[in-house]
């Protein structure tokens, strides 16, 4: 059962599902259920969700919310989402509390991966 009043669900945006799909389930290991030709609901995430089909997209200088994986191996995964066609759009930098990078998935929405301080 759901928790009450806290977040279950995030929906994106994807002018491609197919590539975001895959982009996903190759670099981060998420499960995808579609609903018919415009939609796909995603698990395995931390947080469920899923992507509608649009020529919009999510991204921070568009005020879209950032939402953040985190990485044990902050090179690995940054390896990995580079491989697999995403766009890394601020390389590794240090903040406080740790360091992190941003990308954009093939459907052009931006996410962020944080690591601990080495």
């Amino acid at each position: 059962m759901p928790d009450h009043e806290k977040l279950n669900y995030v929906e994106f945006p994807a002018r491609d599902l197919s590539a975001t799909k895959t982009f996903f389930e190759t670099v981060f290991g998420w499960s995808f259920t579609d609903y018919g030709p415009e939609y796909t609901a995603f698990t395995n995430a931390g947080l469920e969700g899923g992507f509608f089909q649009s020529d919009l997209c999510s991204t921070t200088d568009k005020g879209g919310a950032l939402l953040v994986f985190y990485s044990r191996n902050l090179e690995d995964t940054l390896n990995k989402v580079e491989a697999a066609g995403g766009e890394i759009i601020k390389p590794i930098f240090s903040f406080p509390g740790g360091r992190r990078f941003q990308f954009r998935e093939p459907s052009g929405n931006e996410f962020g991966v944080w690591a601990d301080p080495e």
